[in-house]
């Protein structure tokens, strides 16, 4: 993501359904991003979203597909965190969440936010989880701009 992020709209969320899968590996990031993004989604009027635990990034696609069977939701958001090691298994997983959240959102014809965090190391990691630069509630925001634009738009069958 570019650290130019569109600014913030004022959303009024009261009576919008949120749904959350985030992935326990690298859990002290992965807690950070749900922290703030519950926080953002709470300060718009939003009621607390059904959060599901799943073990890493790899089992979002998943986890997000159970939720949106499992109940009427705005938007589904996928949060884990990737950092670059000596393989290329990193990016195998990156790929995979991206391409199966997609996939989701696109059948499903859903917002689902992918917040899956590409760092090459734990700095940025950190940066982007529990410094200055706050995905969280980006990723937060998105699913409140998503969620509003498919209520104004909603998909025909």
């Amino acid at each position: 993501m570019s650290l130019q992020a569109p600014s913030a709209l004022a959303i009024d969320a009261r009576g919008l359904r949120f749904g959350i899968a985030a992935a326990r590996f690298n859990a002290g990031y992965v807690d950070a991003l749900l922290e703030r993004c519950l926080a953002t989604l709470t300060a718009a009027g939003a009621a607390a979203p059904v959060v599901v635990r799943v073990p890493g990034s790899n089992e979002l696609p998943v986890a997000v597909q159970l939720l949106a069977d499992h109940a009427k939701f705005d938007a589904l958001i996928a949060l884990g965190v990737l950092i670059r090691g000596d393989t290329i298994h990193y990016e195998v997983i990156a790929n995979s969440a991206t391409q199966g959240l997609q996939t989701v959102a696109l059948s499903r014809r859903l917002p689902v936010i992918n917040g899956v965090l590409t760092v090459e190391n734990d700095a940025q990691a950190h940066d982007r989880c529990h410094g200055a630069t706050d995905r969280g509630a980006e990723f937060a925001r998105a699913a409140l701009e998503m969620a509003v634009l498919f209520r104004q738009l909603p998909p025909t069958e």
